[in-house]
């Protein structure tokens, strides 16, 4: 009985191992068939091609694959779709659970309905199942159980269900009601496949579902206890190992590279990686964007311990990182079209370029990685690589386009819980309109940093925008104007330091809570046109400004940006975020004889000029794990890490 057209599973995308043939390839139809068919069991990541070849030779002499053989073309072809072809792997997965329900192979068939419904669309659009699709999980492994009972399905098929239903739960624990609850069940469903699958070891493929089992056990017990989680991600890799298919533990590697590193062990972490990207024994190549990832976490590692040990190493260790991003860029465009990866590795390159003064290149990496993240939802990559484009310009002596891109940043962190960053970057772009020559917007743009300051309760970085807004008063309005905004700026001071225990309380108080703006403005200077203040709104974390500003501020400031008046518009919205940096008491304490030494360079002390604005490296971590038990994409899982830089009472360098 001949199944349809092998071109139903022909992709316009090369599979896993576009160029591995495994010794001598054979020419004869059934032999690539048969060939085919081992790799199939085997697992290997050679199969997708192989099936392609086998069916085009099949179709030259006049045949045509099976329904069974199809389906387990599809199964593979499936499980190469990556990148733009992953919508693709759904359809085929359901495609080939028909094909093997032809066959009779009713196990295979419950595997491919439940990879179809892990690969399809979850809530919003998003990868992943959602709840309904894990509903529908829970009834294929209650089915794949059943059968297993009669004997029409094997260990293998029905541990691999078992599975797919607790990987599925475990993507969701974050949105449960009772997280810890819900990972305690989880887990013990995860022992339960444990048991059933342990006496089959013997079974390559069921020794592959094992050491699966493992990895995801390791997951959700790592934000918890590293300790425990090492142990489980060490036993699945070695599992992958005795099963001589250690091919699909890349997932394995960086979930214990990052387990490793946070555990300090960052020797032992690259060594893994180095030892993942070059295995001593030979095998199919690693897929491109497999090794992206891995370049990626290894550049990461390189560059922790850099940190962790400055004196250790010398230049030689430091620069490595550089290859190590470059070479994640390379591997993360074309086939692979990681698009997520490479622009974060371009992010991070751009920034390696940027902190060695190498701003042109940064430039460049970082406009490319801008353009990767444009349809992110982490709003933390576009303020990063928006902040570090305007740090390189304003360092190329490219001022105004500074100002527009830390006002877009601006604009962008307005959605944050923690807005200092925001009065921050709302501060840089007055620094670089200062720098451009545009000392009346630079001394409106101080205000309003002065403004998100007072409202996130630090009158010790406010007194620290106004003296800068005095150097801007000062030459657009003379030194009587200036008096008076010193003055401001001297009682904000005063304030700082009579409610330091305040302004820790504004800091520690709940996300969302509404924090007025206890202090109005004085009088306005001469000259100078006051706008309404702002409001600020409890409960979503947004700020609205007086002067019409829209809702959605983001892309007004993408529009506005590009004229003079653009950049006001991006600082008025910038006006919405809070966050920046927390300044010291010898700040505080500056004499008039300091303000008036840091006015004869017409910047402020922390624009960045001659090196990298010291803020820029407090800026929230891109696509860190969003949830406690989630993954991001060097394989860190929330709560393992090191605190976030906005976590509540830490401290956010500042502009000194």
């Amino acid at each position: 009985m001949s199944s349809r057209s092998p071109d139903e599973f022909r992709l316009g995308v090369r599979p896993y191992d576009q160029g591995f043939r495994g010794g001598d390839e054979p020419e004869d139809p059934h032999e690539l068939l048969h060939r085919a068919r081992r790799l199939t069991a085997e697992g290997h990541p050679g199969a997708g091609g192989a099936w392609e070849r086998a069916a085009t030779a099949l179709r030259r002499a006049g045949g045509a694959l099976t329904p069974g053989d199809h389906a387990d073309a599809l199964d593979a072809t499936a499980l190469d779709c990556r990148g733009a072809a992953l919508p693709a792997a759904g359809p085929l997965f359901f495609r080939a659970a028909d094909l093997h329900e032809q066959a009779g192979q009713r196990g295979k068939a419950l595997v491919s309905r439940a990879r179809a419904l892990v690969a399809g669309p979850g809530p919003g659009g998003g990868p992943g199942p959602g709840a309904t699709a894990c509903a529908r999980l829970a009834e294929l492994r209650e089915r794949a159980t059943a059968l297993h009972a009669v004997g029409q399905a094997d260990t293998a098929e029905t541990a691999t269900v078992r599975l797919l239903h607790a990987s599925a739960r475990a993507d969701l624990l974050d949105t449960a009601p009772d997280p810890m609850a819900e990972a305690a069940a989880v887990r013990e469903e995860l022992d339960r496949l444990l048991a059933f699958a342990a006496p089959h070891r013997e079974d390559p493929a069921v020794l592959g579902v094992l050491a699966d089992t493992r990895a995801v056990l390791g997951r959700i017990i790592a934000p918890d206890d590293p300790a425990a989680a090492l142990s489980q991600l060490r036993a699945s890799i070695d599992d992958h190992r005795a099963g001589g298919r250690p091919w699909p533990a890349t997932e394995q590697q960086l979930l214990l590279s990052a387990l490793l590193r946070t555990t300090g062990a960052f020797e032992e972490a690259a060594a893994l990686l180095r030892a993942a990207l070059a295995p001593e024994v030979p095998g199919p190549p690693l897929r491109a964007g497999d090794r992206a990832r891995l370049c990626l976490a290894l550049a990461r590692t390189v560059a922790g311990a850099g940190e962790r040990w400055p004196t250790t190493g010398g230049p030689e260790v430091a620069d490595e990182e550089i290859p190590l991003l470059a070479e994640s860029v390379h591997h993360s465009d074309g086939p692979s079209d990681d698009v997520r990866a490479g622009a974060l590795a371009r992010l991070r390159l751009g920034v390696a370029y940027a902190e060695r003064g190498r701003c042109l290149e940064a430039s460049t990496l970082l406009e490319r990685a801008l353009a990767g993240f444009s349809e992110e939802v982490d709003t933390a990559a576009r303020v990063r690589a928006r902040a570090w484009l305007a740090d390189c310009a304003l360092r190329l002596g490219e001022s105004g386009r500074a100002s527009r891109e830390y006002a877009l940043a601006a604009v962008e962190a307005l959605s944050w819980d923690d807005r200092r960053h925001g009065a921050a970057l709302s501060h840089r772009t007055a620094d670089a309109l200062g720098a451009a020559g545009a000392p009346e917007k630079a001394a409106r743009a101080y205000e309003r940093a002065a403004d998100l300051w007072r409202a996130a309760g630090d009158h010790a970085a406010a007194a620290r925008s106004l003296r800068a807004r005095s150097r801007q008063v000062r030459i657009a309005w003379g030194d009587v104007a200036a008096e008076v905004v010193l003055a401001e700026a001297a009682r904000e001071a005063a304030r700082g330091r009579r409610g330091s225990a305040g302004s820790r309380a504004a800091h520690d108080r709940p996300v969302g809570a509404a924090v007025p703006v206890e202090h109005a403005r004085p009088t306005p200077v001469a000259g100078e046109t006051r706008r309404p203040a702002h409001e600020v709104h409890s409960g979503d974390g947004t700020v609205d400004a007086c002067d019409g500003a829209p809702t959605d501020v983001a892309a007004h400031a993408e529009t506005e940006s590009r004229t003079e008046s653009g950049i006001e518009a991006g600082i008025e919205a910038g006006a919405g975020t809070e966050v920046g940096l927390g300044l010291g008491s010898e700040e505080d304490s500056m004499t008039d004889s300091e303000t008036d030494s840091e006015a004869d360079s017409g910047v402020d002390q922390g624009s960045g000029v001659g090196g990298p604005w010291p803020g820029l490296r407090e800026l929230p971590e891109p696509f860190g794990p969003w949830g406690h038990y989630q993954v991001n994409v060097y394989g860190e899982v929330g709560g393992t890490g090191q605190r976030a830089a906005t976590a509540t009472g830490t401290r956010v360098q500042g502009c000194e």
